[in-house]
């Protein structure tokens, strides 16, 4: 493999834009990853639909091993240009870094292991930057009799991620009554006074010392500004690194209740991700450092972080998993997103020997 080829790969990749609300836009993409598949693999790869959504895949119906990735990006058409750039060492573009690189990688990673496709399947969804309601049920199912899962998602600064917190949403709604704000407000209910004081409850769920962060995110309230707001809308994005704080953040939530003893309150939402643990990525995590050692590599290093990936799926699934084998670089949706080029040959050739371990 030269760089080069790599690198010609990856912009058709880069430059086929696919954001995960554009359905025709990620069938697009998977077209081109089916194609590279064609050109560097010997055997097809194929698109399937899970719910709908198109979902990447090559390799055996009922892997031993799961190389997993996405192809979605959070970029909507022409929001990240140019879609291609190459700056010396760094190379940008929309979901270059998170996480389409790394599923190139994992693509690259397979030429060199002729018998993969019997017991190694690399996956790629559509719809993971949208929580993966479409391909839950796929990661699950899959990962509940694999012996190892081994995400694609981004490094951090070259270090595999051992432990990510889980995730879980909210949208609350207060139905309030609209009334004329100069004349007669006592005649209303104040949507917005209401939607403040669930904001004040929801921001004191938060624990610190577990690393559970309880955030009010958007926002919406009224109509005009001479009318007593009837509807207030409330986003909330909660994360832990245990599971028992979830479920504790998530009873709190669905209780909370309004002053006002004639508004009404609608919630919708719950856990969506459960944490990525510790024990399920200490043994794997344990092998990849021996097998860098093997190739006379600098120790991986590992990191714990607040962002979730498809990898809480498939760990809560009961497969050893290990995340962040991707791509080096910086920027995950961010306008600064970029990759390091001289780090793409060492990151496939460890994946690439780690997966022979694992088959041997």
């Amino acid at each position: 493999m030269t760089t080069a080829t790599f690198l010609a790969d990856l912009e058709k990749l880069v430059t086929c834009q696919s954001p995960s609300e554009d359905l025709a836009a990620c069938q697009r993409v998977m077209e081109v990853a089916v194609a590279i598949a064609a050109d560097n693999l010997a055997h097809p790869a194929q698109i399937i639909l899970e719910e709908g959504r198109p979902v990447f895949w090559w390799g055996a119906t009922n892997p031993e091993i799961i190389l997993l990735a996405h192809l979605d990006t959070v970029w909507p058409i022409d929001s990240f240009l140019p879609l291609w750039q190459v700056n010396g060492n760094q190379i940008s573009g929309p979901g270059i870094f998170d996480m389409k690189a790394g599923f190139l990688q994992a693509l690259y990673s397979l030429k060199e292991i002729p018998e993969a496709h019997s017991k190694v399947a690399l996956i790629a969804t559509s719809d993971e930057e949208t929580g993966s309601k479409a391909s839950k049920a796929l990661i699950t199912r899959l990962a509940s009799s694999a012996r190892a899962v081994l995400v694609l998602e981004a490094s951090l600064d070259g270090k595999v991620k051992v432990g990510r917190k889980g995730t879980s949403m909210y949208h609350i709604t207060i139905h309030g009554r609209a009334a004329h704000a100069g004349l007669e407000p006592e005649k209303g209910i104040n949507a917005t006074v209401e939607i403040a004081h669930i904001v004040n409850q929801v921001m004191a769920l938060a624990a610190p010392e577990h690393g559970t962060t309880v955030v009010p995110t958007l926002m919406t309230s009224g109509s005009t500004t001479n009318t007593v707001p009837a509807v207030a809308h409330l986003d909330i994005d909660s994360r832990s690194f245990l599971y028992a704080e979830l479920e504790r953040v998530d009873v709190a939530i669905k209780s909370l209740a309004t002053v006002h003893p004639e508004a009404k309150i609608e919630i919708t939402g719950g856990i969506n991700r459960p944490p990525l643990e510790l024990a399920s990525t200490a043994a794997l995590y344990e092998r990849l450092e021996r097998v860098a050692a093997d190739l006379n590599m600098a120790p991986i290093g590992s990191a714990s972080v607040g962002g979730a990936s498809d990898g809480n799926f498939a760990a809560s699934a009961g497969a050893p998993t290990l995340d962040g084998l991707g791509a080096v670089g910086a920027g995950a949706h961010a306008a600064h997103e970029y990759i390091l080029a001289d780090s793409i040959p060492d990151r496939i050739a460890l994946l690439s020997a780690l997966v022979k371990d694992l088959l041997t």
